[in-house]
């Protein structure tokens, strides 16, 4: 199974509870799909207890203190961070421009992004669409996460609180 959230902005109570879904869920890898925001924040997805990847938002201000944070046990970028897990292809994002693009260049996989802090589960020609919501439920009152079966291409939109 693979974890994902995006826009968790501080919210720790819901980075706990997504940590424990993606612990209790057995994931073999966590995505974060940009605006985790503090390393504090980054500090306590060390709890998956498995790599962890994820890519700058556009509100993730303190690149290097969030590099450090994930220093040993896991990995962030600028987007788009490209990745393989297993046989699947992922490409991870932020922002919801230029999908199309990377779409293209893909070539099927996954395209994990965020930004628009809303759901979405889509498909386009060969490639799975995913945008797990908003961790930290700001911005429309729910924070989300979502899991991935890389066998089966299923996804499920978890509320978390």
């Amino acid at each position: 199974m693979i974890g994902i959230l995006s826009d968790s902005h501080d919210n720790l109570p819901a980075v706990r509870l997504a940590v424990r879904l993606f612990r209790d869920r057995d994931c073999e890898l966590v995505l974060h799909a940009g605006d985790i925001v503090a390393p504090f924040t980054a500090q306590e997805l060390r709890g998956c207890g498995c790599p962890v990847r994820a890519v700058f938002g556009n509100c993730d201000g303190e690149k290097e203190g969030l590099r450090k944070a994930f220093d040993g046990w896991g990995a962030i970028g600028e987007p788009p961070v490209r990745l393989k897990h297993g046989r699947l292809s992922i490409t991870l994002t932020h922002r919801d421009t230029g999908l199309d693009r990377l779409l293209k260049s893909s070539s099927g996989g996954v395209l994990i992004f965020g930004h628009t802090h809303r759901p979405l589960v889509e498909r386009r020609g060969t490639a799975l669409l995913v945008n797990p919501g908003e961790a930290g439920g700001w911005l429309h009152g729910e924070s989300t996460a979502a899991l991935l079966d890389p066998a089966t291409l299923a996804v499920e939109i978890i509320t978390l609180m």
